[in-house]
């Protein structure tokens, strides 16, 4: 009996406002990407702003340690303008002559610089909580784009009735990492867009919601920048299987004639 009155208290407090099931994660926003379908394409002007968005905002938490700065080329930036931006950031080489390592202006050839050297500094410079590598979240993350998206536009300034955020943790409607100590949306990064936080090359208007697609659009393609290679190889490989086909097809009403 005591067991019974038990689970029905227990349904009763989830059921009831304010309780898990008010903290109950909403489905991803359904966003229409450029890249999407079968002969779908990555819009290179948002990839471009996207670039600028991490550039700008992502890139004092956020690596890309599987992107190298010659990929820039891909989405339209020439080679010298690659030389130009990879050098702003310095990089450890070495070692040189005396077996010592040294610091240089970074290459093309390079990978992205990381905002950290190590994992425990990256923790140590956002209150224990490493910022993850971006590199393949959109590939990681289920909902991919949409997922990104729907974080980065989905901060409330104030949790929802009965939830009460952790010490320096913010409520995202879209953000469940299944820890028991901070249930139901409660995020260590602090929204990191806000209107007109950059300024675009392409007189774009910066809003956050024009930001958050593109810098998402941008991670769909650091995350796959052959993907359009790929698809047209598809298309080619499924017309090729078509033709073919059709020949044997023929081929086999000329055979079948003969006997009939």
């Amino acid at each position: 009996m005591r067991r019974r009155a038990l689970a029905l208290l227990l349904a009763l407090a989830l059921a009831a406002p304010g309780g898990a099931a008010a903290a109950e994660t909403p489905p991803l926003p359904d966003v229409e990407w450029s890249f999407e379908g079968l002969f779908g394409t990555f819009d290179r002007a948002s990839v471009r702003r996207g670039f600028q968005v991490y550039s700008e905002v992502c890139v004092a938490c956020h690596s890309l340690n599987q992107l190298y700065y010659r990929s820039l080329g891909q989405i339209g930036y020439g080679a010298e303008e690659v030389a130009e931006i990879a050098a702003q950031r310095q990089v450890t080489a070495g070692p040189n002559d005396e077996g010592e390592m040294f610091e240089r202006p970074g290459q093309a050839s390079d990978r992205f610089v990381a905002p950290f050297p190590n994992e425990n500094a990256a923790r140590a410079a956002n209150n224990g909580a490493a910022p993850p590598d971006l590199s393949l979240m959109v590939k990681a993350r289920e909902g991919g784009a949409d997922y990104l998206y729907a974080i980065l536009t989905g901060f409330r300034e104030q949790p929802p009735a009965g939830v009460t955020a952790a010490e320096g943790m913010y409520y995202n409607d879209f953000f469940d990492d299944a820890n028991e100590e901070t249930p139901g949306g409660q995020i260590a990064m602090a929204p990191p867009l806000n209107d007109d936080q950059v300024q675009y090359a392409d007189g774009t208007e910066a809003t956050v919601e024009q930001m958050a697609r593109d810098v998402a659009t941008f991670l769909a393609w650091s995350a796959e920048p052959e993907l359009e290679t790929r698809k047209r190889m598809g298309i080619k490989v499924i017309l090729f299987l078509l033709v073919l086909t059709g020949m044997f097809y023929a081929v086999k009403r000329k055979v079948w004639s003969r006997l009939h």
